[in-house]
C-alpha cells in the first residue's frame, strides 16, 4: 500500500501519471509496504496468461528476490523512476523515504533495485546514470545501503500511517535495528539472479 497522504496527478507528456505527496512527509517514512492485497504472480503464473495480461505485468510490475512479480493493487503502481529518488526499498518489503517529500513532491523509486528484465533509458536527470540495467542492484546495493542506514532510525521517530500493515514481529526487528541490537540487512537480499535460475 502506498502512503496515504499521496494521489494520482498527471505529471506531463513524457512522464505521464505519477504518485504526488499531498501532506508533508518527512525522511524515514514508510512509504509504500507490500500488503495483502498486492497480487503475487509466479513465473509460471505469468507465463500461461495471455499476452495482454503478460503485457500489463511486464509494466506495472516488479519482481522480488525469489522471481515473483508482484503487481501492487493501488496507486503504487504508478510511482516513477528517478535516478535521484526520494524512496528507497529495503530488505523488508516496505520503502521509506530517504529525504523529505513536500507537498506537490512526486515520489519517485530507483527501478535498478526492482529485479527489471531489460534494460531502459531513464529521462535525463543530469546524473551520471543514463539507462537503468537488470543487475544495478548488484552494482549500486552499496550506495543504496548508506542512504538508507542515513535516516532508518527515523522510522520509531515520525508519525507511521502505515505501521498497521507491518507485522509486529517485523515492527520488533525494526525498533532493534535503530537501537543498533540488530544490523540493518543490505537491499542485496533483493536481489533476483534469473541466470541462476536457469
Amino acid at each position: 500500500m502506498i502512503h496515504t497522504n499521496t494521489e494520482l496527478r498527471f505529471i506531463s507528456d513524457e512522464i505521464g501519471y505519477g504518485v504526488v505527496a499531498t501532506k508533508f512527509i518527512p525522511a524515514g517514512t514508510i512509504t509504500w509496504i507490500q500488503d495483502r492485497l498486492d497480487r503475487i504472480f509466479t513465473p509460471s503464473e505469468v507465463a500461461e496468461l495471455p499476452q495482454i495480461y503478460q503485457d500489463i505485468i511486464d509494466y506495472y510490475t516488479f519482481r522480488n528476490n525469489k522471481g515473483n512479480y508482484i503487481l501492487c493493487w493501488d496507486n503504487g503502481r504508478y510511482v516513477n523512476h528517478s535516478f535521484n529518488s526520494n524512496c528507497l526499498t529495503t530488505a523488508y518489503d516496505f520503502e521509506i523515504a530517504i529525504r523529505d517529500i513536500q507537498v506537490g513532491e512526486q515520489l519517485t523509486d530507483d527501478y535498478g533495485y526492482l529485479n527489471i528484465a531489460t534494460p531502459f533509458r531513464g529521462i535525463d536527470e543530469g546524473t551520471k546514470r543514463k539507462v537503468v540495467y537488470p543487475d544495478d542492484l548488484k552494482k549500486y546495493y552499496k550506495v543504496w545501503d548508506k542512504k538508507i542506514a542515513k535516516v532508518f532510525d527515523k522510522i520509531t521517530q515520525v508519525k507511521q500511517p502505515l505501521r498497521t500493515l507491518m507485522s509486529d514481529d517485523l515492527w520488533q526487528k525494526v525498533n532493534a535495528i535503530t537501537r543498533g541490537e540488530q544490523e540493518l540487512d543490505s537491499i542485496i537480499n533483493n536481489y533476483y539472479d534469473e541466470t541462476a535460475q536457469a
